[in-house]
C-alpha cells in the first residue's frame, strides 16, 4: 500500500510538473511535445538518411578502372656512367635521358618500352564490351588497359574522343558485362542525394556520396555540367555519378580547385548529352556538329529593355562570317537571337548547344529582333571542322579618311563623320557613320575614335542625315541604345545624354 500509495504521488507529481512545463512553453510561444513522440520523430529523421550499400552492389560491378601506357625510349645505361638503379631514377621522374657527347646513342642500342601514363576510370555502356570515360583519360595513350571488379584485364581499343564535351569509347572484347541503367537528368533536383564510384589517386572501387548542388553549369561551350559536392579526385575522371535509384546520371569530368585536391565543389557531364556523342562515336569514331557561322556575345538587362526585349535573354550577335549559312540568311551584326527551331534562347551558351546539336545540312529557323521587330530566317545548318578553334581578329576599319560633312552631338558628346565606300567595303556594312571624337556622354559609355554607329535608338542609321533623324525622335530623358562597330565585333552600348 505504501508503494502504491508512493507511486501515486509520484505520479500526481510528475503530472503537475509536466502540466507546469506545458504551461511554460505555452507562454514562450513554443510545443512541447511527449517524450514518446519526439523520440519516434528522432528515429524517423535517422531512418531517412540514405543507405547507399545496395547501390554499390547494384553499380560497382559495371564501374571499371583504366591505365593508360605510353611508349618511352630505353637507352641502355652502359657507357652512360650511371647504374641501372640511376637510370630508373631518369624514367620514374620523367627526366630525359642524357646523350653520350656527340649525340651518339649509348652502347647497347635503344629500345621502346611502355611505361604507366595514368590512372582513371569508366563503366560499362553495353554488355558487348563499349565503355565510356573522358577523353582527357585516353589522350595519348598508346595502350589502354581496362580492369574489372572480378580482376580480369582487357587491352581496350579507343573507339573515339571528342575533346569538346570531354567524352570518350573504348571497347574490350568481352561479353556479357553488367552495363549501368541510364538515368533522366531531367528528373535530377537539386539537394538530391547522389553517389560516385571511381579510382582516386588509383585507389579502385572507391565510393563517395554527397548532393547535386547545382544544374546547368556553363563551364563549357556544348556541356551544361551538373554540380556536385560528392569527393573527386584525380583518378574518379570518367567514373559514373549515380542516383539513388543506381542510374548513371552524369561521367564526373571536373573539379574547382585552388589546391590540386577535391574543394567540395565537382562538375560531371549530363548523361544524355554524353551519350548522343557516343552514339556518334560508335556509329563513325568522331562527332559532327552544326555551325550557323556567327560570333555572339550576352544581352544584359540594361540593354534588353532598351531594345524592347524586355527581358535579359538572347545571343547578340557581334560578327557575321562572310558566306556563312547565317551571312546567307541575312542575320546582321547587332541581331539578337532569340529562338532557334522555335525554342527559347535563355542564356547565350544556349545557341552553340542548340545549334552543335543539329545534324549539319539540316534547314532551320531562327527568329531575331532587330530594330525593335521580330523576324523569322532560314538557314541551312553547317558543319564545325574538326579542327576549328576559337578566333580572334584584330580591328580592320577606320583608318581611311572620311569623306567630306560631319556632325556634332553635344548631348551625346559625339562628332560623327559620313563613311567612303572603301570603308563600308571593308566592314561588310550597307552604312552607318563613323566616330570622329567621343567626349563626355559618349567617352563614359566606352565610344572611341573609329567605331561606326549602326543603329540609334532602335533606328538604323546608314548616314548622317538617318542619324540625326534617330535622333530627333529619341527620348531624351532615357539612357539611348547604341549598335556600336567596332572592327569586326558589334555590340549595344548605353549613352545617357547630357541634359
Amino acid at each position: 500500500m505504501r508503494t502504491a500509495a508512493w507511486m501515486t504521488l509520484k505520479s500526481r507529481a510528475t503530472a503537475t510538473a509536466m502540466a507546469s512545463a506545458m504551461a511554460v512553453a505555452a507562454l514562450a510561444g513554443t510545443t512541447m511535445l511527449p517524450l514518446t513522440t519526439a523520440h519516434a520523430q528522432s528515429t524517423a529523421a535517422a531512418r531517412g538518411l540514405p543507405d547507399f550499400t545496395d547501390l554499390v552492389d547494384q553499380v560497382g560491378p559495371s564501374v571499371v578502372n583504366i591505365r593508360t601506357m605510353e611508349k618511352v625510349s630505353n637507352r641502355g645505361a652502359e657507357g652512360l656512367g650511371m647504374d641501372e638503379d640511376m637510370l630508373e631514377f631518369f624514367r620514374r621522374f620523367g627526366l630525359p635521358v642524357p646523350k653520350m657527347p656527340g649525340g651518339r646513342a649509348p652502347k647497347g642500342g635503344q629500345s621502346d618500352e611502355e611505361q604507366p601514363r595514368g590512372v582513371g576510370s569508366g563503366f560499362v555502356l553495353t554488355a558487348d564490351g563499349y565503355v565510356m570515360t573522358n577523353a582527357h583519360v585516353v589522350e595519348g595513350a598508346d595502350e589502354v588497359i581496362v580492369t574489372l571488379t572480378d580482376k580480369r584485364e582487357f587491352k581496350a581499343k579507343i573507339v573515339g574522343a571528342d575533346k569538346r564535351t570531354d567524352v570518350a569509347v573504348v571497347k574490350i572484347d568481352a561479353k556479357n558485362l553488367p552495363a549501368v541503367k541510364i538515368g533522366d537528368v531531367s528528373k535530377l533536383r537539386v539537394g538530391e542525394w547522389v553517389m560516385a564510384i571511381g579510382s582516386p589517386f588509383g585507389l579502385e572501387n572507391s565510393v563517395t556520396a554527397g548532393i547535386v548542388s547545382a544544374k546547368q553549369r556553363d563551364t563549357g561551350d556544348y556541356l551544361p555540367f551538373i554540380q556536385t559536392d560528392v569527393a573527386i579526385n584525380p583518378g574518379n575522371s570518367g567514373g559514373p555519378l549515380i542516383n539513388m535509384r543506381g542510374e548513371v546520371v552524369g561521367i564526373n569530368s571536373q573539379i574547382y580547385s585552388r589546391s590540386g585536391g577535391f574543394m567540395g565543389i565537382s562538375f560531371a557531364i549530363p548523361v544524355d548529352e554524353a551519350i548522343r556523342v557516343s552514339d556518334q562515336l560508335r556509329a563513325s569514331g568522331k562527332v559532327t556538329r552544326g555551325r550557323i557561322g556567327v560570333q555572339i556575345g550576352p544581352v544584359t538587362k540594361d540593354v534588353a529593355e532598351s531594345i524592347g526585349l524586355g527581358k535579359a535573354e538572347g545571343a547578340l550577335v557581334s560578327a557575321v562570317e562572310a558566306d556563312s549559312p547565317a551571312a546567307k540568311a541575312g542575320v546582321e551584326a547587332g541581331d539578337v537571337i532569340t529562338k532557334f527551331e522555335g525554342k527559347t534562347i535563355e542564356k547565350v551558351s544556349d545557341l552553340p548547344r542548340m545549334v552543335g546539336n543539329t545534324k549539319p545540312g539540316t534547314k532551320s529557323t531562327i527568329t531575331v529582333l532587330r530594330r525593335g521587330k521580330l523576324k523569322d530566317l532560314s538557314l541551312v545548318i553547317a558543319e564545325v571542322p574538326a579542327d576549328e578553334g576559337a578566333k580572334t581578329k584584330a580591328d580592320a576599319g577606320g583608318s581611311s579618311k572620311s569623306s567630306s560633312g560631319s556632325l556634332e552631338n553635344k548631348p551625346l558628346g559625339l562628332t560623327l563623320s559620313e563613311l567612303t565606300a572603301a570603308q563600308k567595303k571593308e566592314l561588310s556594312v550597307k552604312g552607318g557613320v563613323r566616330v570622329a571624337a567621343a567626349v563626355d556622354a559618349a567617352a563614359r559609355a566606352g565610344l572611341r575614335e573609329g567605331d561606326v554607329i549602326l543603329q540609334l535608338a532602335n533606328t538604323e542609321v546608314t548616314d548622317l542625315k538617318s542619324f540625326e533623324a534617330a535622333w530627333s525622335k529619341a527620348d531624351k530623358g532615357k539612357p539611348i541604345n547604341v549598335l556600336v562597330r567596332r572592327g569586326d565585333w558589334a555590340q549595344y552600348v548605353l549613352i545617357r545624354p547630357a541634359k
